[in-house]
């Protein structure tokens, strides 16, 4: 299970992050398109040491190795537009809209976001206009995992799972929540639930 950070600031940011890690988070997306290389290592510095090498960079890559980062994350612009992505002491995640451009992608990706699986909780009117789950059947591509995201909440992680996906990943369902940690929680269970 993956969390990205909201895009903008949120009350309280940096300790509800390390809350999250210290209750077993495996991988955050730090995606935060309005900061500045200084913003950036501002935001990172204030992560726990421990929890760095589970932060995963959308932009400001170059910084990365400052901070024993070894995850970066190409936005399928960025990918389109870099003919050689390489992963060398990288590794490397991207963002696809059809199944098609995942199915095409290079193996060296560990995964991709497939997104939106559903309505997006924190974008208004983002939505797909195919069926994902449809699409999913004619996958051909089993080395880069797929990774569900848009509007996955806790009522709708059975069927992600349960449908072709290998994982998920949470935006709105934890950062437009009143308590995002116990919201965490229980979209984790969940997926514990599923994997046994």
């Amino acid at each position: 299970m993956i969390v990205i950070t909201n895009p903008s600031a949120i009350a309280n940011e940096i300790n509800l992050i390390n809350s999250l890690f210290e209750e077993g988070l495996g991988l955050f997306h730090v995606r935060k398109p309005e900061f500045s290389e200084i913003e950036m290592a501002k935001f990172i510095h204030q992560i726990k040491q421990e929890f760095r090498s589970k932060l995963v960079l959308h932009n400001h890559h170059q910084i990365a190795a400052d901070f024993g980062i070894d995850r970066i994350h190409f936005s399928e612009k960025e990918r389109k537009k870099t003919s050689e992505i390489s992963s060398e002491n990288k590794i490397i995640s991207t963002s696809v809209h059809s199944i098609e451009a995942f199915n095409a992608l290079n193996p060296n990706f560990e995964y991709a976001f497939l997104s939106p699986v559903f309505k997006s909780i924190s974008k208004q009117n983002y939505a797909s206009e195919t069926d994902l789950f449809e699409a999913l059947k004619s996958r051909t591509n089993f080395k880069t995992k797929i990774v569900a995201l848009g509007g996955i909440h806790p009522e709708n992680i059975q069927k992600v799972l349960k449908n072709g996906f290998d994982d998920i990943a949470l935006l709105g369902a934890i950062w437009n929540h009143k308590n995002p940690v116990n919201q965490f929680k229980l979209c984790q269970k969940i997926v514990h639930t599923h994997s046994l």
